[in-house]
């Protein structure tokens, strides 16, 4: 019995940590390195690398996400959306945290800089810095560009799964980069216009917060548009063929539909859709990107 209970107030212990690696946001940093991997290559992604670069590369994502608990769990616990967080309830401290964060962190860079290589585990160390640091401690608390200016950092994960396997930068996986930072701002912009009055209760400024509903769904719309053209660009460029540019045009018009209705037609419930779309939205588009690819193999 006394065993049976200290396993499960371990398994607790484990699981709050889980939490602060923001697992539902890790899996798609993760899901979109692995495609970056696959499309790097024309046949089969070597094991090793696929492996060891994508354990890398989601220890090091835990350990921004747990940055960003630990700074903002003030924040955290005054937020509808965030005040369940491990931090805010108290399920672990700081020091715990930060103890945490420095050994999967560590451990993620070591794997890769040991078993990838140099190139993916430093472009992957500069973007914990611009995500954990540059966005989350310096951007978001200052200007409402926070998530253009951060996006880079979010948008670098097909790089470094491109990177894992051919210990390079490619032209084609700086495309990759453009079109998940295109969508970001319409992706998170959708989520801060129903979130207003939170941001808003704890100081941050976001673009609905310090610009207005108007301006942040005009540039929902706008920002829409230039990712619906960036979508067009692998099939431009040769990297895709059409089962992409179909995919590409069909998920993007589903898109600019709903960017559309925010601009003209806003409501609280259309902007929680446009945010889960999105979701969706970028899972398809690089999902339809890797069929393409094999699909000409």
């Amino acid at each position: 019995m006394t065993n049976s209970l200290a396993w499960q107030q371990t398994a607790s212990r484990m699981q709050q940590f889980y939490r602060l690696t923001k697992p539902r946001v890790v899996s798609l940093i993760v899901f979109t390195a692995i495609i970056g991997m696959f499309l790097s290559v024309p046949g089969a992604v070597p094991l090793s690398a696929l492996f060891f670069g994508t354990l890398g590369i989601a220890l090091v994502a835990g350990s921004a996400a747990a940055v960003n608990c630990l700074v903002e769990q003030k924040i955290d616990a005054i937020m509808s959306r965030t005040r369940g967080r491990p931090l805010p309830r108290g399920q672990v401290n700081s020091p715990e945290t930060i103890f945490f964060l420095v050994v999967i962190g560590g451990a993620g860079l070591f794997i890769l800089h040991q078993w990838v290589n140099p190139l993916t585990m430093w472009l992957t160390l500069v973007t914990f810095v611009g995500y954990a640091i540059i966005y989350t401690v310096i951007l978001k608390p200052l200007t409402p560009q926070n998530i253009v200016i951060g996006g880079a950092s979010g948008a670098m994960p097909p790089v470094l799964g491109w990177t894992a396997v051919t210990g390079e930068i490619s032209a084609d996986a700086l495309l990759l980069f453009l079109i998940i930072f295109a969508w970001t701002p319409p992706h998170f912009w959708a989520l801060a216009l129903y979130r207003k009055l939170e941001y808003a209760k704890v100081g941050m400024p976001m673009l609905p917060v310090t610009h207005g509903d108007k301006f942040t769904r005009l540039h929902v719309l706008l920002y829409t548009l230039i990712l619906c053209a960036v979508t067009l660009m692998p099939y431009a460029t040769k990297m895709s063929g059409l089962i992409y540019l179909i995919s590409a045009i069909i998920l993007g018009a589903i898109f600019l539909y709903y960017a559309i209705k925010i601009y003209l037609d806003y409501s609280d419930q259309l902007a929680r859709k446009t945010f889960r779309y999105s979701i969706f939205y970028l899972t398809a588009l690089f999902s339809a990107l890797l069929v393409d690819h094999y699909a000409y193999f």
